[in-house]
């Protein structure tokens, strides 16, 4: 089963991407969300949005724009670029997002519109591919819909974006308006998978440790990958936990290896100077406070050590209390991952 990193905003920029990679990374790795008007425009920020390390032969390109002509614009140009493919984000509920025009709206639009915007973004792709090269793929990723959800409407809606050439489907299984407190719907995972085996499904949702990833598995085993989002920055080898306990699986009588651990101290200097080598200057401070929101979760003393990073000043104070962090709790040091 493919293990995905899902696109964050703010968070699953190349900085972050490294970190994945570090401890062997994933299948496929989802960029941040990249706005096609914005990305259009060619300003000052937008080539650290096309930066496609550490991998570039596993990066998935997300897209999202309210306007389906600039998002077939930016497709042709992205298609252009290195990676897997390009995904249409149809499932970010951000009011922010949603209000535009963007993200689930594409979901609660006339269908017609989105299918016209689909089409329109499989043609460029196809047309980018030259001298007998593969195109790339088109995927989408989704929620369940709006609070008039019914799996008869969701299946509807997939069966017109395969109808249109979306070759991969991920779903985030919540409505428009449940929060993260409310278990994902996996169940719904799984008749997706049932009902459009000629694409894969992939799991998106409260995929977090072993238990989850095992209960995820049993729930959608017709599900052909799993999509982590929020707990792979909590712990950015997950992969490698989550890789380890399926070949432990395949082969059952393998020796164990003996238990691996990190510094969790070096990991999070590292962070800081990859943003600061991978992203613009204005864009450090967001970058370290949504990493840390969930890095620090990890430790003895997690929301201290969050609050006092989320509050740090600029990246040399970041610096500083990492370190005074790990000397008050040396245990807190080195962590075993496997």
């Amino acid at each position: 089963m493919k293990l995905l990193l899902a696109p964050m905003d703010a968070i699953t920029h190349q900085a972050f991407r490294n970190l994945v990679g570090r401890f062997g990374g994933c299948d496929e790795y989802f960029n941040e969300m990249i706005n096609a008007s914005s990305l259009l425009s060619f300003g000052a920020w937008e080539k650290y949005y096309l930066l496609d390390g550490p991998e570039p032969e596993k990066l998935v390109w997300q897209l999202t724009d309210k306007n389906g002509s600039k998002m077939a614009e930016a497709a042709a140009f992205l298609a252009q670029k290195n990676g897997i493919g390009i995904d249409l984000n149809m499932g970010c509920s951000a009011p922010q997002i949603a209000k535009t025009g963007a993200g689930i709206a594409w979901m609660t639009k006339p269908v017609e519109e989105t299918a016209d915007m689909v089409r329109k973004v499989k043609s460029v792709i196809e047309n980018a591919a030259k001298d007998g090269s593969k195109a790339k793929r088109l995927s989408v990723k989704l929620r369940l819909g709006d609070e008039s959800y019914t799996e008869e409407k969701l299946h509807d809606f997939c069966g017109m974006l395969i109808s249109e050439g979306v070759q991969m489907i991920t779903l985030h299984a919540r409505t428009q308006k449940q929060k993260h407190s409310r278990p994902s719907n996996w169940h719904a995972v799984e008749n997706l998978a049932l009902r459009f085996p000629e694409i894969p499904v992939i799991l998106n949702g409260d995929v977090k440790d072993r238990a989850s990833f095992e209960a995820a598995k049993n729930t959608a085993p017709h599900a052909q990958g799993i999509m982590i989002a929020t707990a792979a920055v909590q712990k950015p080898w997950i992969f490698a936990q989550l890789s380890k306990l399926s070949d432990s699986e395949n082969s059952p009588s393998s020796q164990t290896e003996q238990n691996k651990t990190i510094n969790c101290k070096e990991l999070a200097l590292q962070f800081i100077d990859d943003v600061e080598k991978y992203q613009p200057k204005e864009f450090w401070k967001t970058r370290l406070q949504r990493f840390f929101a969930y890095y620090c979760l990890n430790f003895s003393f997690g929301h201290y050590f969050q609050t006092s990073m989320l509050n740090a000043k600029d990246n040399d104070d970041a610096r500083v209390r990492i370190h005074e962090y790990f000397e008050k709790c040396k245990n807190d040091s080195t962590a075993i991952i496997f």
